[in-house]
């Protein structure tokens, strides 16, 4: 069965395919590549489209605690809802890193509406670097 109806984009990060053209995604795999995107880039980033992004970015620096990853697991689910409308049935949970004070783990789990087929994701959000703490 082809799957040429999800579509394909630029991968992410981009790069350079063997015959020297831009390289390019498919499929389930540019889903993901599409919802990290939309994870990593907060609301004023993009140039004519300064509504694209994650409002979670907002709670940059803010306290690793129980309200802001409230805040940023209900963000992360506003803005994949309204920005990939190849996905549905998305439940974003949020928890600290074990290993890391400054990081988030949100786990995302999500379905592809066209095939029905389901899909977790650990995406790191970063609430600070490392040499600010």
């Amino acid at each position: 069965m082809s799957k040429s109806f999800l579509g394909k984009g630029l991968r992410f990060p981009l790069g350079v395919d063997g015959t020297g053209g831009t390289s390019l995604s498919a499929h389930e795999e540019n889903i993901e590549e599409c919802i990290r995107i939309i994870l990593g880039t907060a609301p004023g980033e993009r140039l004519y489209r300064p509504e694209f992004g994650c409002r979670a970015h907002d709670y940059l620096f803010a306290p690793n605690n129980a309200h802001t990853r409230n805040l940023v697991a209900f963000h992360a689910q506003e803005a994949l809802i309204k920005w990939e409308p190849r996905i549905r049935e998305v439940e974003v949970d949020c928890r600290p890193d074990p290993d890391a004070d400054n990081t988030l783990l949100l786990d995302i789990k999500y379905s592809v509406r066209a095939t029905n087929s389901h899909y977790n994701l650990v995406y790191p959000f970063y609430l600070r670097r490392e040499e600010d703490l």
